[in-house]
Formats: structure tokens, sequence, C-alpha cells
């Protein structure tokens, strides 16, 4: 089964963790602290939108893409109800270019980690600087491998995972341990790694 299609039987199934009916807190303090200014966004692995919501109420011109047609029929609905003006577009994002770059910001929650080979991570880091424009800043949030879990959970990374993967196109301005937003009582932990595209990227 492809990673696709696991994906898409948890969607149908309801089995979705990650979806928390709200944007994630990494996500509102790196733009409201920083801040990053509105902008054309790119929420890669959009899932069914909150994040993207979130973006567009802000002032941003947000595109989001995920593999999962149900995620993306929710997230359009979703946005329809909060009165948000976003594109999603069904998409692979390792194997696609997606239109309307190139894109001031891209964000990902946990779609940069599911990928185990360190090659695809390569891929998908060198996918999303050619979606950016000079000096374009992307977020991602990583499950983070110094967590010692019990039971089911995110991909877990190390720091040297996302160095690897990200060195090549990115200069890293934070790389810190958070937590994600979640649901649960005890979120699991994460890496927040904020970074910005190198000349000639």
């Amino acid at each position: 089964m492809t990673m696709e299609d696991r994906f898409k039987e948890r969607y149908k199934s309801g089995d979705t963790p990650w979806d928390i009916g709200q944007p994630d807190f990494n996500l509102l303090e790196v733009v409201t602290k920083k801040p990053i200014l509105s902008c054309k966004a790119l929420d890669i692995g959009c899932g069914t939108g909150d994040n993207s919501i979130w973006l567009a109420l802000n002032g941003f011109q947000v595109t989001g893409t995920d593999t999962s047609a149900i995620a993306l029929e929710k997230a359009n609905e979703k946005a329809s109800e909060a009165g948000a003006k976003c594109e999603f577009i069904l998409a692979d994002f390792l194997e696609s270019e997606i239109e309307g770059a190139p894109f001031r910001f891209a964000f990902d929650r946990g779609c940069f980690h599911v990928f185990s080979s360190e090659n695809d991570r390569r891929r998908f880091a060198r996918n999303v600087a050619a979606h950016l424009g000079e000096t374009g800043l992307w977020l991602t949030l990583v499950g983070n491998a110094d967590e010692d879990r019990k039971g089911p959970g995110p991909p877990q990374r190390t720091a040297a995972d996302i160095v690897l993967a990200v060195e090549p196109y990115f200069e890293i301005l934070v790389l810190k341990s958070t937590h994600f937003g979640s649901n649960r009582p005890n979120p699991p932990r994460a890496w927040r790694c904020l970074m910005q595209k190198r000349q000639g990227a």
C-alpha cells in the first residue's frame, strides 16, 4: 500500500489524530512573533485546512495541497464556512509542481517527516526550495526522535535528519524542541524548524 493509499484509508476510517480542528499553535507563534508578513503561502499536506484557513484569515494568499480528496473536500467546506479564500489542490507534492509559484512562505505540519528515506526527505526539501522565491521561508513541524514514546504517534526524526536534508537548499534560522498542537493530554514532541532559502537554491 502506498503512502497515498494509507492516508486515504485513514481519512475514510476517521483515524486522523493529527486533525485537531484548529491551527497549530507553532504556526501562530512563528507567524505572529517573527513576524511573517502576509504573502503568497503554500501549505503542504494541508489536510482538512485549519492552518490554511488561519493564514487566509490573516491576509495570506494560500494554496493548500494534499493527496487526500476526502481531506480537501472537508477543507473547502471549512473555508467556505469561515469565509476564508483558499485554493486547495489534490497533488503529491514530492512528484508535482504546484501552480502559483513562487511563494514567499511554505508550511508543513508533519509532511516532511513521513518520508523514511534520506533521499526522499532531500527531494522534498529541494521541491520546497523550487516553489519559493528568493529568501523565501519554510516552517516545518517534525516528529522528534528524542521522545521515548510508548505507543503510536507521528514518525520521529533526529535533528541531524532534518539538517542533512535541508542544508543544501536552506539556512536554518530556528531549530527547537516543542510539541505538536494536539487534543491529547500528552502531545507528541516535535521539532520546529524555520529556515530561509539559500541564494541560487
